[in-house]
């Protein structure tokens, strides 16, 4: 009986263990660009780093903090500007402009709550955050923060922010 019992319990582990194996993996976390690139509010940021040559940098492992500015942000810019950054030979401008959008490192709106301070880009230039009310970004507002992405986080903003 105890050996009987013994076969039971070990083909049970058995079992399990193989049906453990074959379970399927958690999907991994998609990264800043994918995350992007599957919301259609992004369209024109996804084809403005796509123009920019930023999609590899963007995939890489950061982290990054992107302050993502919608279509909407994007449209209210002044008529054809951003007709006229897309074009190859705005390149470097448009690049400028994309890189102040991010910030090295992964910063959430709670490590911002009650404070103001001004954070360097990965531009060159700093941005003034300032979480004591809401989340602002120099004078864009944060509309949708922390976003997760495996290689950092996203925050949606509703103006484009320009380098001086």
């Amino acid at each position: 009986m105890l050996t009987r019992n013994l076969k039971m319990t070990l083909m049970g582990s058995s079992l399990a263990i193989s049906l453990a194996a074959c379970a399927p993996m958690p999907a991994a976390q998609p990264d800043i660009v994918d995350i992007a690139s599957s919301n259609p509010q992004f369209s024109t940021l996804v084809a403005a780093v796509s123009a920019a040559g930023l999609v590899d940098t963007l995939k890489s492992p950061g982290p990054f903090t992107v302050f993502a500015p919608t279509n909407d942000a994007f449209a209210a810019l002044p008529a054809g500007t951003v007709d006229s950054l897309l074009k190859p030979e705005n390149k470097d401008k448009l690049t400028k402009i994309l890189t102040y959008h991010v910030v090295p490192g992964a910063v959430t709106a709670d490590q911002l709550a009650g404070k103001r301070m001004d954070v360097a880009t990965v531009e060159g230039q700093t941005v003034h955050l300032d979480g004591r009310n809401g989340v602002k970004v120099n004078r864009a507002n944060v509309t949708t923060a922390d976003i997760s992405a495996s290689n950092g986080v996203i925050h949606i903003i509703d103006r484009v922010l320009l380098p001086k």
